[in-house]
């Protein structure tokens, strides 16, 4: 018996004692419970929202467990997942409990130039999966209908804390498994410019061939967003969206503003309030029997439990030109969440 101990801890021992492998863990859980009080008959509250998008119903949101691994100038990445989110944002992908699986080299000693390759996280926007950080508690109709995810090879250069550079070829936009394999893989290029520790604009942009109805031709998408703190009180979010299709009849194009601003009143209480339209008169990124304009306003109030736990309330209201929003032009629902991130 002390023999077989000896054996199954020498592993363990012979691990520890390699000081360049460095294992990081992580996790993140999201729970939720959402009322529409247009009471949608379906299982989704909105088909154009991917997250927090149940009615009724106590729900996990999305559900995370990470591990980084980094030995000498490699590293790798892995994360599985589970939840709503998983079931609206992977619902045509094969793959769907790996919200994150690449290795990563950096390729020169001062760690300034990497390269990366597998299932990324997106690159666009800056209102992330895990909504821990976000500003708001959901996310807004502009960050729901870009990527969440990309596949492919990224590399990055930093050349300093300032400036960061980087340059994707991926399988498409918001893709796992490529669907048409004659199509050419995607472009993507982002640029992020801190000027110091409490502004950050940054610029992304896409291009590859996309789906339209049964047309597939070249999507062109700009991300624009300015991320300032102010100071211990005052935090704000400008964002702009804007994109072209490609049809058999030319061009179409949609676009999107975002304001968002979040008051700190101590260390525990913070509200943010966000406006937003969202304009897809063609109905490129979001299907429906009508033009797509859309206001939206959101009051949101979080207590911060600790550095780890967060309770949200958020109060959403949405207002169209059409009736897009399950048949009528507008719509208000409640969300709180309880969520944990380490």
């Amino acid at each position: 018996m002390r023999k077989l101990v000896v054996l199954l801890l020498l592993p363990l021992f012979v691990w520890s004692q390699n000081d360049s492998i460095k294992i990081e863990w992580g996790g993140f859980l999201d729970t939720y419970y959402s009322y529409d009080l247009d009471a949608p008959k379906g299982e989704q509250k909105l088909p154009f929202l991917y997250n927090y998008n149940r009615h009724n119903e106590f729900a996990v949101n999305l559900a995370l467990l990470k591990a980084k691994v980094t030995y000498d100038n490699f590293y790798a990445s892995v994360a599985l997942q589970a939840g709503t989110y998983v079931e609206d944002n992977y619902a045509n992908e094969s793959v769907k409990y790996l919200n994150e699986a690449y290795v990563g080299i950096y390729l020169d000693a001062k760690q300034k130039h990497s390269v990366e390759m597998g299932i990324l996280p997106s690159y666009i926007g800056l209102e992330s999966a895990t909504t821990f950080n976000n500003l708001t508690l959901t996310r807004s109709i502009l960050a729901d209908n870009s990527p969440y995810f990309m596949t492919g090879l990224w590399y990055h250069y930093n050349p300093n804390a300032r400036w960061s550079f980087g340059a994707l070829v991926t399988n498409g936009w918001q893709r796992i498994h490529k669907a048409d394999r004659s199509v050419e893989p995607a472009l993507g290029t982002q640029i992020t410019y801190k000027p110091n520790t409490k502004h950050t604009f940054n610029w992304s942009s896409y291009s590859g061939k996309e789906d339209y109805a049964t047309y597939t031709g070249m999507r062109w998408f700009e991300n624009l967003y300015w991320d300032a703190q102010w100071n211990s009180k005052w935090h704000t979010v400008v964002g702009y969206d804007i994109g072209w299709q490609q049809t058999p009849n030319g061009y179409k194009t949609w676009w999107a503003p975002l304001f968002i601003a979040q008051y700190s009143w101590n260390t525990h209480w913070q509200t943010a309030l966000r406006g937003e339209y969202y304009h897809d008169k063609s109905n490129v990124m979001i299907d429906q029997p009508f033009s797509f304009k859309t206001w939206g306003t959101s009051v949101n109030t979080d207590y911060i439990v600790n550095k780890y736990c967060k309770f949200r309330m958020e109060v959403r209201y949405l207002s169209a030109t059409e009736n897009v929003l399950n048949s009528q032009s507008n719509n208000l629902f409640l969300t709180s969440s309880l969520v944990m991130g380490f």
